[in-house]
């Protein structure tokens, strides 16, 4: 399973950084020991208690809509065919300007609160999401296409039968790149502006040349998204049994 890979990996990391820290001694305040790190984890318990909530909260609202926003844009493509020279190319548009340069006028349509940080994420993952439903739905198996073509099915029945369950191995996978991104789309409009949050938090360390909080919430950060990827895993396991999933 992801987590228990993800927790081995995070293990061997912290190895590497105590042995890097016991070797060459850096200063604290350009690389902190990983028990000083832990320690402000312990001591500063607003960091998972307000900071982190908050960030969760936009993250999965973010992850929510984006969702379902990108699947809507993949059915209604599928579904009406003539939107598709529209839609399509405002998705790549979407995605050929960078989120972090979008997030301060973000900020300014949406405020500084909760909206604006949601919007961050919904467009970060929007598009992964749509690409991969999107492609899915378009690579449906040619014959049986041409079957139910036979049988003078309507378009919806060929969508709804045969399209969307053979899209939605590629609706996993998008799912599964959106859970990683939601919590960085989230960062980035906390960064701009926000009262509250992993990315306010590190902000303010930064600022303060806390290096020891900045670790901390960059670790709380990584967390939160290993957490979500492997939610999201366990949720589809059994999502598609059709097209199980085989070690390479």
């Amino acid at each position: 399973m992801i987590l228990i890979r993800a927790v081995l990996v995070a293990l061997a990391l912290v190895v590497i950084w105590q042995a890097v820290v016991f070797l060459f001694a850096p200063p604290p305040y350009i690389l902190p020991a990983p028990a000083r790190v832990f320690a402000v984890l312990l001591d500063r318990p607003d960091l998972w208690q307000v900071h982190a909530l908050t960030t969760l909260t936009e993250t999965l609202i973010g992850l929510a809509a984006g969702t379902a926003l990108g699947v809507g844009l993949a059915l209604a493509m599928s579904f009406l065919p003539p939107t598709r020279r529209v839609l399509l190319p405002v998705m790549v548009v979407s995605q050929a300007i960078p989120v972090f340069a979008i997030a301060p006028l973000l900020a300014l349509w949406f405020g500084f609160g909760l909206a604006s940080k949601v919007v961050m994420a919904t467009v970060a993952i929007f598009f992964p999401v749509a690409s991969a439903v999107n492609d899915g739905l378009s690579r449906a198996d040619p014959n049986l296409i041409d079957l139910a073509r036979l049988y003078r099915a309507r378009r919806w029945q060929v969508v709804t039968l045969l399209r969307i369950p053979g899209a939605l191995p590629s609706f996993v996978t998008g799912l599964r790149l959106a859970a990683v991104y939601a919590p960085i789309g989230a960062l980035f409009g906390e960064w701009v502006g926000a009262s509250s949050g992993l990315g306010y938090a590190m902000l303010m360390a930064n600022g303060r040349a806390q290096i020891d909080v900045m670790f901390a919430a960059l670790i709380l950060l990584v967390a939160m998204s290993v957490l979500l990827r492997a939610a999201v895993d366990l949720a589809t396991a059994n999502l598609t049994p059709w097209a199980p999933e085989t070690p390479a």
